[in-house]
């Protein structure tokens, strides 16, 4: 008989959570600790990063922070090498690490679209790069997309390009370590707003781009856009980790799992 209270435990696993200092990154490198997981956070946020260890330490777990740059690519060396040699191993990687920017089509920089795409794709390639070569077998990457790389907004050209960019990178990729019997499962999580900093700059980029006339006419239309009601919470999108990174996700690869509210399904 299958012991469902097992499959859901990470006892044993250790993962790296990029971004992992502040908003959804935090609340995953917490939720992993809680399933049983040594985590190291990583983030250029080295005082907020270090805050975040400290309380995943009190509560319990274990955990420990390295700075970590996703656009260098000896940071990923560097980054892995100090998750195996401080925790003693490397199961996971959780790609969450990101940023997010706002303009019009024809008024985005092409400078300030380079810049995005550096850590939100760039810095993904990096992870699965390094990863697949230091994983073992039975292992999971999650990359962390948005409802943004399956669907379109005004504004916002750079961040879907990235979002659909880390979709498809993990869907590639997961194909290919699949094929190569490599035994290492890679999916992505997308999330509509959720409740974070993040999620906030979100919505006052369409005042700012003068497509709502304020931050409370913006916020009310898009809670209504969600069929269930309101924002997500990080949270939410933790479990779905937690869910992929476990035994209870052995048989999924090269999907994506959609938090949203049921946002793309009206």
């Amino acid at each position: 008989m299958t012991d469902y209270n097992k499959m859901f435990r990470l006892d044993g696993k250790v993962a790296l959570v990029t971004g992992g200092a502040r908003g959804i990154g935090a609340e995953v490198a917490e939720a992993l600790a809680q399933a049983g997981a040594a985590v190291m956070v990583t983030d250029i946020l080295d005082s907020v990063g270090q805050q975040t260890v400290e309380k995943i330490r009190k509560a319990g777990g274990k955990a420990a922070f390295t700075h970590h740059n996703v656009t260098v690519e000896a940071e990923w060396e560097a980054a892995i090498a100090a998750t195996q040699n401080e925790l003693g191993g490397f199961d996971i990687l959780v790609n969450n690490a990101g940023i997010e920017t706002a303009a019009l089509l024809a008024q985005c920089e092409l400078e300030d679209f380079r810049k995005l795409m550096d850590v939100n794709v760039n810095g993904v390639f990096l992870g699965l790069k390094h990863a697949v070569r230091t994983l073992k077998p039975g292992s999971s990457i999650v990359n962390l997309s948005s409802v943004a790389g399956l669907i379109g907004t005004t504004g916002h050209i750079a961040y879907h390009a990235s979002k659909g960019a880390v979709r498809l990178m993990a869907k590639a990729a997961a194909v290919e370590c699949a094929q190569l019997g490599l035994g290492i499962r890679i999916n992505s999580v997308h999330p509509a707003i959720v409740d974070t900093e993040m999620g906030t700059n979100f919505i006052k980029h369409f005042v700012d781009l003068k497509l709502a006339p304020d931050y409370a006419t913006a916020e009310g239309a898009f809670k209504a856009a969600h069929p269930l009601g309101g924002f997500g919470k990080p949270a939410d999108v933790a479990s779905a980790v937690i869910y992929l990174s476990s035994e209870a996700g052995r048989w999924i690869t090269g999907t994506e799992l959609v938090l949203d509210g049921g946002y793309t399904a009206v």
